[in-house]
């Protein structure tokens, strides 16, 4: 990608658009775009020190952003257009964080805490090739073990779990999440909030590793195979905690409704 000084980067930006806007042409756009490819840099890099959302993914719709951007530019009223452009690029990119927004707002010390932790998890598995236990993520965060716990579980429900979530077991077939609370002495639906707390609160009390194969398996879609390499495990160890973990759930719901 072509780097310019920043003054010889608005007279070619200038010149570029006074052609498109003669002739139209889509490569003159692109070539405006790769030039100022810098400005959806920089909003994308400050968003995600205000949020989880990956890089990339907000370099994407900052693009869009500066599409738009490019499309209603008018040289003629002589603004510079990377003052133009701006506006365009965040408020794409905070309307797409608001899309994505999740359903509980977590305070900003604890996201703040929740990244280090993230940091903390990745050193431990280097450096010990084992993941933290709750314990000694909170020593190291400086933090009463309780408020870890608290952290950690605001994460976990920052979005309601539903509980039309498939469950993809070889050995008893298609089900899913909601089978497994199911109440038979329901008589309404009445209790589906209920039953949505009392699954997040079983899925906390899950080991982490158990809880997070769960979560890759069944929230993030991806298959037993995938897991398996995201975490460094067989695929055979990710079947056996799949089933153990289902079986946990179970028994943990089930205890609870009694």
């Amino acid at each position: 990608m072509t780097v310019l000084a920043p003054e010889n980067l608005k007279i070619e930006t200038l010149r570029l658009f006074q052609d498109y806007q003669k002739f139209g042409k889509t490569t003159l756009r692109n070539r405006i775009l790769e030039l100022n490819f810098g400005l959806v840099r920089r909003e994308a890099h400050h968003w995600t020190t205000q949020c989880n959302e990956n890089y990339e993914d907000l370099l994407q719709v900052g693009c869009l952003g500066l599409i738009r951007a490019i499309e209603r530019f008018s040289v003629d009223k002589g603004h510079a257009f990377s003052s133009f452009a701006i506006p365009y690029i965040r408020g794409e990119i905070q309307h797409y964080l608001r899309d994505k927004g999740y359903s509980v707002r977590i305070p900003r010390r604890w996201q703040e805490l929740g990244r280090q932790a993230m940091n903390i998890r990745r050193d431990y598995q280097i450096r010990y090739n084992r993941q933290p236990n709750d314990l000694e993520i909170s020593q190291a965060l400086e933090i009463s073990l309780k408020e870890w716990q608290d952290i950690k579980l605001a994460f976990q429900n920052r979005e309601p779990i539903s509980l039309d979530v498939s469950v993809n077991n070889e050995d008893d077939g298609q089900t899913s999440l909601g089978d497994l609370v199911a109440d038979p002495r329901c008589k309404s639906f009445q209790l589906t909030q209920d039953d949505r707390i009392r699954l997040q609160q079983a899925l906390s009390q899950l080991e982490d590793r158990t809880r997070c194969i769960l979560e890759f398996v069944f929230l993030k879609d991806l298959t037993q195979k995938e897991t398996a390499e995201q975490l460094g495990i067989s695929v055979v160890t990710v079947s056996r905690r799949v089933k153990k973990g289902l079986e946990l759930l179970k028994e943990s719901m089930t205890t609870e409704i009694f």
